[in-house]
Formats: C-alpha cells, sequence, structure tokens
C-alpha cells in the first residue's frame, strides 16, 4: 500500500523549506495537511513535532510525517518520544532510503539550516519511494517495540 497522506510541521526555521517541500508534495498528487507554523516567527518546535507525532501516531503504518527546523535533531527527538512514531534526521538520500529500508520510519525530519531545497526534495523521493524489507528487520522493529512498553 503506498502511503500518500502526509502530515507536514515546521518551526520558524524550518518554515521556508516546509512551504517548498509542502508544493512538492502537492504537485506530485500527495494529500498533505499542514500542521503548522505560519510564519518564521519565532516559536518552539515541540509544538509542531507534537501535532504531527500525534497524527502518525493514530495510523503509523498508514501516513507519513515530514517535520523540518533547523538541523531536523530537536523534531526527531521530539517526534521519537511517541509510541509506534519511528523518525530520523536525514540529510542525504542514503540514509532516508535505508531509514524506510530497515526502521520502517515514518518521519522524515530535515534541517533547513544544513539541507538546500533541491537536496531536501531528493532526500524526500529517497524516503517516500523506499519501502520497508521486513525479514531480519523487523525482528529489530519488534525489539524496539518491546522497549516503548518497557518506558
Amino acid at each position: 500500500m503506498e502511503k500518500r497522506k502526509i502530515y507536514i510541521g515546521a518551526d520558524s526555521a524550518g518554515y521556508p523549506l516546509k512551504e517548498h517541500l509542502k508544493e512538492y508534495l502537492l504537485a506530485r498528487g500527495y494529500e498533505v495537511e499542514d500542521m503548522g507554523t505560519d510564519s518564521t516567527a519565532s516559536c518552539h518546535y515541540p509544538v509542531y513535532a507534537r501535532a504531527v507525532a500525534r497524527e502518525v501516531q493514530k495510523r503509523p503504518d498508514e501516513v507519513f510525517g515530514i517535520l523540518v527546523c533547523g538541523t531536523g535533531i530537536g523534531m526527531s527527538m521530539c517526534a521519537n518520544k511517541y509510541k509506534g512514531v519511528r523518525a530520523a534526521v536525514c540529510s542525504e538520500e542514503y540514509s532516508a532510503r535505508l531509514t524506510r529500508n530497515h526502521n520502517n520510519a515514518n518521519v522524515l525530519c530535515i534541517g533547513a539550516r544544513v539541507t538546500g531545497e533541491c537536496l531536501a526534495e531528493s532526500v524526500l523521493d529517497a524516503f517516500l519511494s523506499a519501502e520497508f524489507e521486513g525479514g531480519r528487520h523487523q525482528t529489530r522493529l519488534d525489539m524496539m517495540r518491546e522497549i516503548e512498553e518497557e518506558n
């Protein structure tokens, strides 16, 4: 099943790149729900990580989340606090593809201050087009779920 619904969010540093990626996704036929922010005015990234992660958490195997901040790191740390959310910071295509292949990541975090628009498009394409490989990787995901349950 190809995922066509994407929740996208950003803080003030990520706002311009979020807007660019939103248009990029819409032009490719994705359904995109913008969870904010709506300007470059100073704001707090956990607000937007929470909004996207909560939506992905409802249907972790059916939708994707995209989060953009200065480095992608803060967004990733926040999103990974949610059970069933597997967020990864990626700044090049190889990691974006493998985090889907091996980790079945459902949230892509991008750093607007470290990734330009063209590269961000390529990273996004690699993430969205990759498929989870299952097999030994499913065993590892099951282990991650056990860790979530412990905590």
